[in-house]
């Protein structure tokens, strides 16, 4: 039997297909290989950088999606099918509107690939794939399963490599589809098993894609502790909060942490009350998170920042200034996102019940949606007002003469020549994605193959 991963592209540029100079292995899909039985051959095919081979003979295949590329995806797996392969969709996007995407797959699969994937291969070794198969959320990697980071070879990805210490947030924002896949729930690896996949890497900087590296500070803490005499450098992904535990700080630096991203959301705290984002309210008096700042240069940590512009309480000023924010922080890398409604998630409810979506209430499919434009009515600005605010933030902070201000840090850019190595070595790059990914259509065809 032969299984193929596939990982889908966004979508095309004007002048055509996207090709993602920033990719980064697609560890899903390596994970998914590693719970495969050892007997079934394995091929991956990533639509971000290569052609996928779709009269090359498989009996499976098996396609993760995102919101992002659940358009691209549907393409693919329309391809398949009209072969008479059988097609199996899986991750956040099918969890979050499985309904949809049984549309356009011959198995939905809702949850953590390690509880039903087995079940999966045995069906399709018997010809009985079920139409849904519905799994629970947990922990990464049960039983010490080792991702196939075989499938990556010759592939041509970032010299990043992508692990998991944890699964989910304990944090409810509203916006966020990591709330609607996972309900709250986080789950943690043991760290020997953690420990024994980092024994397989070379030599290279780790990038933890946790959810919330830090949801829980005191499961963190005896794994950094165990960090610390490997010598390894590390990224990961974080809430504001764990600058309030020293104890935690300390541990992060000596670990060989050298950043994270970081979700400021907002400057507005009335706006991160109403997405409910707790872990940026947990202190006094409001000062924009300045304290939280400098602890975090204090710990030579190279912040990249992620900001959610379109809030309730959001301007066309309010978003402009956000730049001026981030570039006065001297954050190494900033991500000036527009709020997107995901399905399945409260704030989604929240607008299609106030009757603000646009695009027929499914941007993800619709034709005429652009990568990084509104997708809903703002409150105090119009979508395209909104669209332009948030493009001018990504110019700003983009551009030669903000990279050249930023850098000027010696207290995290310059207070190492790795760190000085990682900003001026992706900092290009990040501001090239940025601007090029603008207006970007979903999909190849501007015709969505009509389900079966």
């Amino acid at each position: 039997m032969k299984t193929t991963f596939i990982r889908p592209n966004i979508g095309r540029l004007p002048s055509g297909p996207f090709l993602d100079d920033g990719r980064m292995e697609p560890l899903e899909m390596a994970v998914l290989a590693g719970l495969t039985p050892p007997d079934v051959e394995c091929a991956l095919y990533d639509d971000r950088i290569e052609a996928i081979p779709y009269d090359e003979p498989t009996d499976l295949v098996a396609i993760s999606a995102h919101t992002y590329t659940a358009r691209r995806a549907y393409e693919i797996s329309a391809e398949f099918r009209k072969r008479g392969v059988p097609v199996v969709m899986g991750g956040f996007h099918p969890t979050l509107a499985p309904d949809e995407a049984a549309q356009h797959s011959d198995a939905v699969y809702t949850g953590d690939a390690e509880f039903q994937w087995a079940d999966v291969i045995e069906d399709a070794r018997n010809g009985e794939l079920k139409a849904r198969y519905s799994a629970p959320v947990g922990a990464p990697q049960v039983g010490g399963v080792l991702p196939r980071r075989d499938l990556f070879a010759d592939k041509d990805y970032l010299p990043i490599a992508l692990m998991q210490f944890s699964r989910g947030c304990r944090y409810g924002c509203s916006f966020c589809a990591i709330h609607g896949f996972f309900h709250h729930n986080h789950s943690v690896r043991p760290t020997n098993e953690v420990l024994a996949e980092i024994e397989q890497l070379d030599d290279r900087v780790i990038f933890f894609v946790d959810d919330n590296f830090l949801a829980d500070h005191e499961a963190a803490k005896p794994f950094l502790r165990e960090l610390i005499p490997l010598g390894v450098r590390w990224v990961s992904q974080a809430s504001i909060d764990m600058a309030d535990d020293p104890e935690l700080m300390d541990l992060l630096e000596a670990s060989g942490c050298l950043g994270h991203v970081v979700g400021f959301e907002s400057l507005d705290p009335r706006s991160l009350r109403e997405m409910r984002k707790a872990p940026n309210l947990l202190r006094g008096d409001w000062d924009r998170y300045q304290a939280q700042c400098e602890i975090l240069r204090a710990h030579h940590l190279q912040t990249w920042a992620a900001f959610v512009l379109g809030c309730d309480h959001d301007t066309e000023q309010s978003v402009r200034e956000t730049v001026d924010f981030a570039i006065e922080n001297k954050f190494c890398f900033a991500a000036f996102n527009i709020l997107m409604p995901y399905p399945g998630t409260p704030l989604y409810d929240q607008l299609a019940a106030e009757n603000r979506l646009l695009f027929d209430g499914q941007w993800w499919l619709h034709p005429d949606y652009r990568f990084n434009h509104a997708a809903f009515v703002p409150r105090n600005m119009t979508p395209d007002q909104l669209t332009e605010a948030a493009y001018y933030c990504r110019k700003k902070f983009n551009t030669k003469a903000s990279i050249f201000r930023r850098v000027w840090d010696f207290k995290t850019h310059l207070s190492s020549l790795t760190r000085l190595g990682i900003y001026l070595q992706y900092n290009p790059l990040v501001a090239r994605e940025a601007l090029l990914k603008q207006g970007m259509l979903f999909g190849l065809s501007r015709h969505l193959v009509r389900p079966r």
